[in-house]
């Protein structure tokens, strides 16, 4: 019997958004294995570090038996390669994404040929959604419980010290 196709779904996460958490529940039931890998990226300001990012995610995906949460730096493809997956999964809100996620996955096929880019388009209802909006409403008392998991509503009014009725509208 063939082990379980694993995926590799790589990102910053900060914060992981109801459009993440669909494509990492719709990849769930495609491959064997998911695992999301939280970037440490030193070039980036992030508004939560990599452990808190890794527990917040840990937090919304338990309920996916076959979906584990990690952290790596360096390029992608290395880290495919140590977890032996062969899949790297991208998101594709709009068609401004894709041709950024075009080159980087032509880029890493040039790095790794036996790894493949599999594209998600998310579900239409996210397809503005990013973290940087999330952050920005919240930063400014706006309602997110529509755009991010309850967790990490919590989350974000703690490190935005934002009272959660005003982001409950």
């Amino acid at each position: 019997m063939a082990a379980p196709l694993i995926a590799i779904y790589p990102g910053s996460f900060d914060p992981i958004t109801l459009g993440h958490l669909d494509i990492i529940t719709r990849s769930s039931l495609l491959f064997g294995q998911v695992i999301v890998a939280v970037v440490k990226n030193p070039q980036k300001t992030a508004l939560f570090s990599l452990e808190e990012r890794v527990g917040q995610i840990s937090q919304v995906v338990g309920h996916l038996p076959n979906v584990e949460v990690d952290s790596f730096s360096g390029l992608t493809v290395h880290y495919a390669r140590m977890k032996g997956a062969r899949v790297l999964i991208r998101g594709l809100r709009a068609v401004s994404d894709f041709e950024l996620e075009l080159q980087m996955a032509h880029t890493n096929k040039t790095l790794a040929k036996e790894i493949e880019t599999v594209f998600l388009t998310t579900k239409t209802e996210y397809s503005f959604l990013s973290s940087s909006v999330v952050k920005e409403i919240a930063r400014l008392g706006g309602a997110i419980a529509h755009l991010v998991p309850s967790p990490i509503v919590t989350a974000l009014e703690y490190r935005y010290g934002v009272k959660s009725d005003s982001m409950n509208d």
